[in-house]
């Protein structure tokens, strides 16, 4: 991890101290959700594997990524200065083993500060603390990151109300400019891939062609902040 994403770490860990009886409830959340351990071992297991490959391609565009994976579904977001790097990291991703689909959120701009980080940071930080505590959702199936002030969250619901009430917290953060989902309600088709595979020379793994007369994917959800 570069080191100014460890300093962010370090200082979010202590000024969120106040929420460590949190961490306590999220086990026994985590053991009655529907996402099991092994599904977020294997989860975390994608996501070092890009990580990893990513630092060891060109380290200066690992720094300005971050990656996500739920069951094998990848978010990637963060920004690039140079559209070729988005390309690339989009083609890591696709190419390790486990990943199912991929989802390109990354922005064309230069590489977040510090300070960038720290207060999407805070953001983030306070909605996994507002699922945390909500007993009609459970956190564990809910990954969140925020970039730009732009919070993205990607997962599976139980209803469509339970997404309702993800949302509706995000939308209520101060400084939210954008709320996106990437959240699949239970029994319903999973959000539309957004990154292309690579092509099939490179032996990678990708969406199954739309054949002619089949609906159009769809996109994922975008919620407003209120006013």
């Amino acid at each position: 991890m570069p080191l100014p994403k460890i300093i962010v770490a370090l200082a979010l860990l202590a000024l969120l101290s106040g929420c460590v009886a949190a961490t306590a409830g999220g086990a026994a959340i985590a053991a009655s959700a529907d996402r099991s351990i092994g599904d977020q071992v294997s989860d975390a297991t994608i996501k070092a594997a890009i990580s990893a490959i990513w630092r060891k391609t060109n380290s200066e565009m690992a720094s300005g990524l971050e990656c996500d994976v739920y069951e094998g579904r990848v978010l990637i977001t963060g920004r690039e200065p140079d559209p070729a790097w988005i390309e690339d990291a989009i083609r890591i991703a696709w190419r390790v083993k486990g990943v199912q689909q991929v989802y390109n959120e990354v922005a064309v701009g230069p590489i977040s500060t510090t300070g960038d980080d720290l207060s999407d940071g805070f953001i983030s930080a306070r909605l996994r603390n507002e699922l945390l505590w909500d007993a009609d959702v459970h956190s564990v199936n809910f990954i969140v990151t925020t970039s730009d002030h732009v919070v993205f969250v990607i997962g599976s619901a139980q209803t469509p109300e339970e997404l309702e009430r993800v949302t509706a917290y995000a939308r209520n953060i101060p400084n939210v400019r954008r709320v996106v989902s990437y959240v699949q309600v239970r029994g319903n088709p999973a959000p539309a891939t957004t990154a292309p595979a690579p092509q099939p020379a490179l032996s990678s793994p990708g969406p199954a062609p739309q054949t002619p007369g089949s609906p159009a994917p769809s996109t994922p959800i975008q919620v407003q902040p209120l006013q």
